[in-house]
């Protein structure tokens, strides 16, 4: 939203079939939405012409699920040289915590001792 806010044309791609997360649609303004299925080559070939276009992808994927789609930073960057792959996990890409869900509730929820 905030992207879009300052000009920036933000596609938002979101799976198939499936209608949005409860209270993203507020968080939606001024931006476009796509329906992939990643798992689809035909799809995923759409995909990839977005991303030879873009300037940045912000993917917010547990580590390691866009290499298994062949969607990762190495087979992406290649189709667009100014692309800026980022990646916003919750509890960033390695460490104990790397491949757990990363969501407000559970950042609260975690108690150091």
């Amino acid at each position: 939203m905030m992207l879009s806010d300052f000009g920036a044309d933000v596609i938002r791609v979101d799976r198939k079939g499936q209608e949005p997360h409860f209270g993203t649609t507020a968080l939606d303004r001024g931006k476009r939405r796509v329906e992939l299925d990643l798992k689809d080559e035909a799809d995923k070939d759409t995909f990839k012409d977005l991303v030879s276009r873009a300037d940045v992808l912000i993917e917010p994927y547990r580590p390691g699920v866009m290499e298994h789609l062949g969607l990762g930073p190495d087979d992406l960057c290649p189709l667009n040289n100014s692309l800026i792959y980022t990646r916003l996990t919750g509890w960033g890409q390695t460490g104990s915590l790397a491949h757990r869900a990363g969501h407000d509730i559970n950042y609260i929820a975690q108690v150091r001792v």
